[in-house]
């Protein structure tokens, strides 16, 4: 009963640091709308210490999983993998995003300057 309390503690933990992630790099996209391109950096980076913490915390639950010891998998743990896989990908996508927008962001300086 406990390893069960513990196992959900840690998929909360888990959930927590992957919903954090992705509203700093939601919130990083929108400092990246806006031309905020040292904002939108910072608030990647923030997303980035959430996702790492989040990360860790996955990795004792791999580690348990390798040295024998079974995690038992369920709906919530299914859901901690999703969340995961989801601020990494949807992180890939704000990186290329944030990108797009410096491009434009340079462009239309140029076509100022015309």
């Amino acid at each position: 009963m406990a390893e069960e309390m513990d196992l959900e503690m840690t998929c909360f933990q888990l959930i927590t640091a992957a919903g954090t992630a992705k509203s700093d790099y939601i919130e990083a996209l929108n400092k990246a709308k806006e031309g905020d391109f040292e904002g939108a950096q910072a608030s990647l980076d923030e997303g980035d210490k959430s996702y790492q913490e989040g990360h860790k915390v996955h990795s004792t639950l791999v580690q348990q999983e390798a040295s024998g010891n079974p995690v038992k998998v369920g709906l919530l743990l299914i859901h901690v993998e999703d969340q995961m896989m989801a601020a990494e990908v949807f992180r890939q996508m704000v990186v290329e995003m944030i990108d797009l927008y410096k491009r434009l962001d340079g462009k239309t300086s140029d076509d100022q300057d015309k």
